[in-house]
């Protein structure tokens, strides 16, 4: 079974137009419609503040020796 994800958005009309799948003409193919999740807009209010939705933006990453060979204790072979 070949799977193909698309997102799409019905226009005012009730249609929805699907283009560029990657079937050809003649494929027989089934047709599940879910319904998107859409994430809410956080607002700020004086009694709530606002949900930070990405806590780790701006923040500075930073590693130290990433090559470094961790756990080999753990590793049977190496004993």
């Amino acid at each position: 079974m070949n799977v193909h994800k698309v997102e799409a958005v019905l226009a005012e009309d009730g249609t929805l137009i699907l283009r560029d799948l990657p079937f050809h003409a003649g494929d027989t193919v089934e047709v599940i419609i879910l319904e998107g999740k859409v994430p809410q807009q956080t607002v700020a209010s004086p009694n709530q503040p606002e949900t930070d939705l990405y806590p780790l933006r701006g923040k500075v990453v930073r590693y130290e020796d990433p090559t470094s060979p961790v756990a080999l204790e753990d590793w049977e072979v190496l004993q």
